[in-house]
């Protein structure tokens, strides 16, 4: 999960970081580090399964660029 797509699937949810925190038991700050890109693996990786589970579908680069979108 790039930077980028951390920040457009919390606008897709409508989530800011304080309620995202809730979600994931983490603190806003270390979200925040994730806008930044300087978040651990680890923490990423638990934030994106958050997002999975809250309806978020991450797509690879595949030539146009990493995105997300609404899963269906």
């Amino acid at each position: 999960m790039t930077p980028e797509q951390f920040k457009m699937a919390k606008a897709a949810l409508g989530l800011s970081n304080p309620e995202l925190a809730e979600m994931t038991g983490l603190h806003r700050n270390t979200l925040n580090k994730l806008d930044k890109g300087e978040g651990k693996d680890s923490t990423s990786k638990l934030v994106q399964l958050t997002l999975e589970a809250a309806g978020i579908e991450f797509i690879p680069e595949n030539g146009g660029g990493p995105g997300v979108r609404l899963k269906k």
